[in-house]
């Protein structure tokens, strides 16, 4: 029996007049309404046409949790007086409750985003709510590019809804072709903020790290809360293990519930949370609580302000989930859950002034999380690089290359980038690309029910007691009766079910050609592995290949190139091959940390980074020389190495090119005249321009070719740089054809004729202002300083002892001001050589007043 009076009580209705005109006129729309409204509930409802109104259709509502979707279709089936099951049913990861009578379905993203690979039309589906979009998850952004694409191409009749509390209204409006923009009102109770922040600075979060001081502030805010205010209390905290560390600082609180629920928790715990309670309640929540749940009793919020966002480091090929700021937007939600059923209060852990310093929306997952499983799905969509997709944010190239690389090294993707027939199972499989990878693979090399048991094991993290050995792990996890023990088991039936269903299609075959593809370059099989340890090895190593490290100078080398360190007391110190299934860096360390791992060998993991393996010759520029050998190596691994005498000589050339670029020309020989033409050539290029060359340095890296080639195409080794004569080779550079090289001399004399008949060298070190190094007697008589190129020398006119006296470029003006002060200070000094009162009449000389005959 449908309860109406419920349903007339939920704020959205007065909406729900101008959303359907919208989706009958445009057939898309973006519904903005706050949450308690009824947009997750209602809307859905109405859509189907099971409140009475509007004609029957099949209404699927995309939810990004799975917890979200299962309480949106109880809350749904409950309105219509019905179980789940009935008119309305769920389906999330290895749970599914429908009927033959269902007409709106509740899916995670991750489940539509499956069945549209299956059936892009969407068979039998004429509306899909795509609900708290606002929140920007990979899949959800997917999702809504895939069906925009499915009713532009093939279904124009398909109804599309993007359904949210708070959320870029206008984006996701142009997503959808200009989809009308309807919002409701609510009916939200106030709520009073109140500002809780530490007493003394905390240390800001790192990769998973939080602060313990925030948690037990956090505790401590809960208890004056639960003092201070009626009602239940609900807590925002990061993950799963804050949850429990709170948890246990607040210990026994008296006619307290406490209740932990997060994406892992039981359904029963979830169920509980959901449901009144029977006496005061405090629940411990991840952000699964901001939206699309209302949790009845909650008066008030405490918000520790922190929220996990997945990052990826390309560079070192690591992702995982941090710890960062929770949004504003995500302030707003969490706040919200305070006023949904009468007014509450917020407590919120921070300053008031750091409120404005917060970012305003979470990070779009797309734009930080590792792109692999959305790059397959783009790649089975028929759209590789994702450019022909409506998307709100498009996708980095970096992380689509780095995507791209890995679904190439696990057969996923052909070279053109789009998607093989393995990559289509795998894609099928509803696990991360790498998982698939390792469950199918590893299936045939270890039997199915160790490849789930596996891949089960690090698809989602292990309580911290499980250790860092992923074999240790899984003994832990067989005889382990704890929450994480039972989901495991869960997901293990699931797993071997999928693999046993590869098997039962016939795709043996497939599965084979994929390894081979995939894993070995020379098509070999599997290595054979008989220790358990080994075989969990084998799995992980399928599942992370880049990951597979040796034990290099204390500390392990992946085939990354990223170096790892296994901690102390784990059984993989000490071994000399590990895969590392999932690592961290920490505050402060140089190296990942590895956590878990699992014990491998050679064979192993040759055959699970095949893609990787190659054997090349080397020949580059190291410490100093050419170094020329062939390498056999894993990536960044190399396994073996043997010296080469017959490299190829294009190779030795471009070291020996490299070995310039990195020490500079000095490793040619210059004698001195070879030195003076560089910097003559300069000169006359300052001054002239083209035809005459640039030598500086970049110049000459640039033309090395064109002026070096002769002698480096017979060079092999650094003795044979210094054997080059660089002056003998710069000549190549001077214009010769066009007859321009011949005027060398007069442009840039090498020597110039001074009054006293000497021929003196000019210094063109500084190729702004050449230098003309001098005694004072032998210029006696010259009124204008002397020009190369029509710029004047700057003379450094010199002292009998060859010191400098004076430094000038106009001589007029020295031999009328300067010379009387130099004459007065050197002529005691120096008295066998002239001294004359007006030098500008002099005559000039290089020798004393006794040679002079004076």
């Amino acid at each position: 029996m449908i309860r109406h009076d419920a349903l007339d009580a939920l704020p959205v209705r007065e909406a729900l007049p101008r959303l359907t005109d919208a989706l009958r006129e445009r057939g898309t729309a973006v519904l903005v309404a706050p949450p308690g409204t009824g947009k997750t509930t209602l809307v859905p409802l109405v859509l189907a046409g099971l409140t009475g109104d509007g004609p029957a259709r099949r209404v699927v509502v995309a939810e990004p949790r799975r917890i979200a979707a299962r309480a949106a279709a109880r809350r749904m089936a409950w309105l219509l007086g019905e179980k789940p099951g009935e008119s309305v049913g769920f389906t999330v990861r290895g749970e599914r409750v429908t009927g033959r009578h269902t007409r709106v379905e509740v899916v995670t993203t991750g489940v539509l985003l499956q069945r549209l690979q299956r059936d892009q039309e969407l068979t039998g589906v004429d509306v899909v709510v795509l609900d708290e979009c606002h929140e920007r998850h990979l899949d959800a952004d997917t999702a809504a590019a895939f069906l925009w694409d499915v009713r532009e191409t093939l279904r124009p009749e398909l109804r599309l809804v993007a359904a949210s509390a708070t959320t870029d209204a206008a984006g996701w409006a142009r997503l959808l072709g200009d989809a009308p923009v309807v919002e409701a009102r609510g009916t939200a109770h106030p709520v009073e903020v109140v500002w809780a922040p530490p007493a003394r600075p905390l240390r800001p979060p790192h990769g998973m790290r939080v602060d313990p001081a925030l948690l037990t502030h956090a505790a401590s805010v809960v208890r004056r809360a639960l003092a201070e205010r009626d009602g239940d209390v609900l807590v925002f905290l990061p993950g799963v293990g804050e949850i429990s560390r709170v948890a246990a600082q607040l210990g026994t609180l008296p006619d307290v519930e406490v209740l932990q629920v997060h994406g892992r928790a039981p359904a029963a715990v979830q169920d509980a949370v959901l449901a009144p309670g029977q006496r005061r309640r405090v629940v411990l929540s991840t952000s699964v609580a901001e939206s699309s749940l209302t949790v009845p009793g909650v008066r008030v919020v405490v918000d520790a302000g922190l929220a996990r966002e997945p990052r990826v480091d390309h560079a070192r090929g690591l992702s995982a989930l941090t710890t960062v700021r929770a949004s504003q937007a995500a302030g707003r939600q969490r706040a919200g859950r305070a006023g949904r059923e009468a007014p509450g209060a917020v407590y919120r852990c921070w300053a008031q002034a750091e409120d404005a310093r917060l970012p305003r929306f979470p990070s779009p997952e797309i734009k930080v999380a590792d792109l692999t499983a959305f790059a397959l799905q783009t790649a089975c969509w028929g759209d590789p690089d994702a450019s022909g997709l409506a998307l709100l944010d498009p996708p980095p190239a970096g992380a689509m290359a780095a995507a791209g690389a890995v679904l190439t090294a696990i057969g996923a993707v052909g070279a053109d980038g789009r998607a093989t027939e393995r990559g289509t199972r795998l894609a099928r499989l509803g696990l991360h690309p790498r998982l698939g990878r390792a469950l199918l693979d590893a299936a045939a090399a270890v039997g199915p029910a160790l490849a789930a048991e596996v891949v089960a094991l690090i698809g989602e993290e292990a309580p911290r007691s499980y250790g860092d050995d992923l074999a240790g792990a899984l003994r832990t996890a067989r005889r382990g009766d704890d929450a994480y023990a039972q989901r495991w088991r869960a997901e293990v039936r699931r797993l071997r079910a999928l693999a046993q269903d590869v098997s039962a299609r016939g795709t043996s075959q497939d599965t084979s050609q994929g390894t081979s593809r995939g894993t070995s370059q020379t098509g070999g099989g599997p290595p054979r592995v008989d220790e358990m340890d080994a075989r969990v090895g084998l799995v992980a190593a399928l599942a992370f290949p880049e990951r597979i490290a040796r034990a290099d100078g204390g500390s392990y080398l992946m085939v990354s190139g990223t170096r790892a360190e296994a901690g102390a007391g784990t059984g993989l110190r000490g071994a000399p091959w590990i895969a590392v299934a999932a690592a961290d860096r920490p505050v402060g360390r140089g190296h990942a940390r590895v956590q878990p791992g699992a014990v491998v060998d050679e064979a192993t993991a040759r055959w699970a980074a095949g893609a990787l393996l190659e054997t090349r010759e080397e020949v580059h520029w190291a410490d100093g020389d050419v170094v020329a050998r062939r390498v056999e190596r894993l990536g960044a691994v190399e396994l073996a190495v043997r010296p080469r005498t017959d490299a190829e000589p294009a190779l030795v050339r471009a070291a020996l090119l490299d070995g310039l670029r990195r020490e500079g020309f000095g490793l040619l020989r210059w004698p001195a005249g070879a030195a003076v033409l560089r910097q003559r050539l300069a000169f006359v290029h300052r001054q002239a321009g083209e035809p005459w060359p640039d030598v500086s340095d970049e110049a000459l890296h640039a033309r090395v070719r064109e002026w070096l080639e002769p002698e480096l195409s017979r060079a092999r080794r650094r003795a044979d740089l210094a054997r080059i004569d660089a002056g003998q080779a710069l000549r190549r550079l001077l214009p010769w054809a066009s007859g321009e090289a011949l005027r060398l001399d007069e442009l840039a004399p090498e020597r110039i004729t001074v009054p006293s008949g000497s021929a003196v060298r000019i210094d063109y070190s500084d190729p702004g202002r050449p230098v003309l190094a001098v005694k004072l007697q032998e210029m006696f008589g010259l009124q204008e300083s002397p020009r190369v190129a029509g710029v004047p020398l700057l003379v450094h006119l010199l002292s009998p002892a060859g010191r400098p006296a004076a430094v000038t470029a106009d001589l007029a003006s020295f031999w009328k001001d300067g010379y009387k002060g130099v004459r007065a200070e050197l002529r005691g000094r120096y008295p066998r050589h002239p001294w004359p009162e007006d030098p500008a009449a002099a005559e000039p000389t290089r020798h004393t007043n006794a040679r002079l005959g004076r």
